[in-house]
């Protein structure tokens, strides 16, 4: 029998990938469904079907053959005829391949099982303020998340393993050095704030029924080029993206009557996340680098979207009247005066309300639970109280109740372990590539205030959707800024927005 030739097996190797997005696509559906409305009474049995796709999909991902494939293509001679595309598609494989080649099948799907019910279960749990019916869920998801820490193994830190799925490289003593440096330069600024006169911006909690929250958020999110023929905005507890294929890129967003600022930055966050997925270029459809190269760089543009865009004098100045237009509420309520609402630094209980100075803080206090939690120094049964000491520590206020506390993210259900970080890595690479792209622009700022999105679209396109997973993390910011990642250019921007804000 002749031997299979490189190109044989490559092309193997590209069919199997291709069915394995296959099944992560209709997991990828699954998934929204739950998420916008399924049924309540489905749910146990959805967890179990998504329970048995995802196996099979976890046995296509560790297979002998796909073993032996990798092991063909990533001989030397082999790999350096691979063109860059497929050379970058087999590392990651390889490396996904290692990983998880070291976890039991049986063991996966009673866990994936198990996610799935505890993510029902904590929608439940939160808004009836019971952690208790939630604990054992968690308990059990975070004793799989050691259980599988163990397997992979690790390396100064337990933790490091988590993170490196996310942010590839991150390690705990890295990300020390990081938070460090910026809670260095937040806590004296907020401290500086919290020392001047309070805004007034009781106007924000005006109501404003769901229809005009949900017009708005649609107009807004093609405003900033999200196709609407590759996607649709659905209502959700927990808002989220899901980028099936860039053809089919879902946002979701959440309506509060009396709390418009809610969904309107719900909205241009998932926005952000979506505008990515949706501009991956199409030759990378149906391989394993059809999707953001890593969280920190995909909330990088949820973060910029939002933030330095969706909340900035340019971006109000232009949008305002329409605004006003369509959520009559604010008709009497002055451009300048909104601009610095939606902009208030105030420490509060919920991380997705945050402002942006003290966003980060919530991040920080997740990062320390789930270390301690992963290292055998905190318990499940003892989140509560740690969460409510931290956020007192950090914050200087404390949740009355645990649905405003330990159970107002939906990540630890779903075994999102090591997830967290990424929304800081995400605001340190934005205000880099915010820097970056005046640089390249410089008529960034009279382009967003006349609603001109489409040269800034581009430029993020050539420069990080285009390439999908095809560039590293560390490529990314370096094709964008020409450096790796510099967090100073975070603290550079928030100093001087909100030192203007508050003339300080």
């Amino acid at each position: 029998m002749r031997m299979a030739t490189i190109e044989q097996r490559l092309a193997e190797y590209l069919e199997l990938t291709k069915k394995m997005k296959s099944y992560e696509e209709a997991l990828g559906v699954l998934y929204w469904d739950m998420r916008t409305g399924a049924p309540r009474k489905g749910l146990e049995t959805r967890a179990e079907v998504i329970g048995v796709l995802s196996t099979e999909l976890f046995k296509l991902s560790t297979s002998d053959r796909m073993g032996e494939l990798l092991a063909a293509l990533t001989e030397p001679a082999a790999f350096e005829s691979l063109s860059r595309l497929h050379r970058r598609s087999v590392t990651e494989s390889k490396k996904d391949y290692d990983r998880s080649k070291k976890i039991p099948p049986e063991m996966y799907q009673k866990y994936v099982v198990l996610a799935s019910q505890a993510e029902s279960v904590w929608e439940e749990a939160k808004p009836n303020n019971d952690f208790a019916t939630f604990r054992p869920y968690l308990e059990q998801v975070v004793d799989y998340q050691k259980q599988f820490i163990e397997l992979w193994g690790y390396g100064e830190n337990k933790y490091d393993t988590l993170l490196d799925a996310y942010e590839p490289g991150m390690t705990v003593t890295k990300l020390d050095a990081v938070f460090g440096a910026l809670r260095e330069t937040l806590v004296p600024l907020v401290a500086a704030i919290a020392a001047k006169p309070a805004l007034d911006t009781a106007f924000m909690n005006r109501k404003v029924p769901t229809e005009q929250q949900r017009a708005f958020s649609e107009f807004i999110l093609k405003e900033i080029g999200y196709d609407f023929a590759a996607g649709r905005l659905d209502p959700t507890t927990h808002p989220f993206a899901t980028g099936l294929n860039p053809g089919d890129v879902r946002v979701t967003t959440r309506y509060i009557e009396d709390d418009v600022k809610n969904s309107l930055f719900s909205t241009i966050h998932e926005g952000g996340h979506a505008l990515y997925e949706q501009n991956v270029s199409p030759a990378l459809i149906g391989t394993n680098l059809c999707t953001g190269t890593s969280m920190g760089i995909h909330e990088s543009q949820s973060r910029l979207w939002e933030n330095m865009i969706g909340r900035s004098r340019p971006f109000w100045e232009r949008y305002y009247g329409d605004f006003q237009r369509i959520v009559p509420a604010f008709a009497d309520v002055p451009m300048e005066d909104f601009y610095r609402a939606v902009n208030e630094v105030k420490p509060s209980l919920i991380r997705t309300e945050a402002d942006e100075l003290t966003y980060n803080l919530h991040i920080m206090i997740r990062y320390e639970l789930e270390k301690r939690l992963m290292n055998d120094e905190l318990q499940v049964a003892d989140l509560p109280e740690a969460w409510n000491a931290m956020y007192k520590e950090y914050l200087g206020i404390e949740p009355p109740n645990d649905e405003l506390g330990v159970l107002q993210d939906v990540h630890w259900s779903g075994g999102g372990f090591g997830y967290f970080p990424s929304y800081s890595l995400g605001n340190m690479y934005a205000a880099q590539m915010m820097d970056a792209m005046r640089a390249a622009l410089p008529t960034f700022d009279a382009d967003v205030a006349a609603g001109r999105f489409d040269p800034i679209k581009a430029w993020l396109t050539e420069k990080i959707y285009t390439h999908g997973k095809l560039l590293t993390p560390s490529e990314v910011i370096r094709n964008v800024a020409g450096a790796e990642l510099d967090p100073t250019y975070l603290t550079t921007y928030l100093e001087a927005k909100y030192k203007e804000i508050y003339a300080l």
